[in-house]
């Protein structure tokens, strides 16, 4: 059985997919405690894989993004087994990790890494995708694991307006490697 937190149906709203239409799997739980985490991960129902890839169809149909994110969707055991059963069901899968779980995936997987207090660097290896929280500072000492990325994105803790003149200074200040992603989801409204 998998912790779920919620599924629902949006857009992804940060980082290099957004404005895709996805379907978000929240599973419950994480392994962190990060001081800005503004999810609500809290366990609401245990559901088995099929429950779960039945209520992707409901929520989105055909739609063949899927998002697994959390908390950390890879601190759960089944989590393997709920990606293999969403790929067999024609969804093409994106994690948002925070990359501290070394979890062997599928090379169509997508990976997003979001370092917080530390990382395995076999996961930022693997990334296709690596985001950086800005609170307050930009923490540099991620950079280095993901050297074999061309882009890392700087998304602001919360939208809040300090955050987002240090992500974009620096953004600026770095062109060749840095780009600013706001939440744009929180902008217009959706979940």
């Amino acid at each position: 059985m998998i912790q779920l937190s919620e599924i629902f149906y949006s857009i992804q709203g940060e980082g290099t997919w957004t404005g895709t239409p996805a379907v978000f799997v929240r599973l419950a739980g994480c392994n962190l405690a990060c001081d800005f985490c503004d999810t609500d991960y809290a366990l609401k129902e245990l559901l088995s894989v099929d429950d779960i890839v039945r209520r992707v169809r409901d929520a989105g149909g055909a739609c063949p993004m899927v998002v697994l994110t959390g908390g950390e969707p890879l601190a759960q055991t089944e989590s393997s087994d709920l990606i293999e059963a969403l790929r067999r069901d024609g969804r093409r899968v994106h994690i948002e990790s925070n990359g501290t779980i070394l979890t062997p995936l599928p090379e169509d997987v997508w990976l997003c890494v979001s370092p917080k207090e530390r990382v395995d660097p076999r996961m930022a290896a693997r990334a296709n995708e690596a985001k950086l929280i800005v609170d307050e500072r930009v923490p540099e000492e991620h950079v280095a694991l993901f050297e074999r990325l061309d882009t890392i994105l700087l998304q602001p803790e919360g939208n809040k307006p300090n955050n987002i003149a240090i992500a974009l200074e620096y953004a600026q200040t770095h062109p060749q490697r840095f780009r600013l992603s706001l939440q744009t989801h929180k902008f217009i409204g959706v979940p």
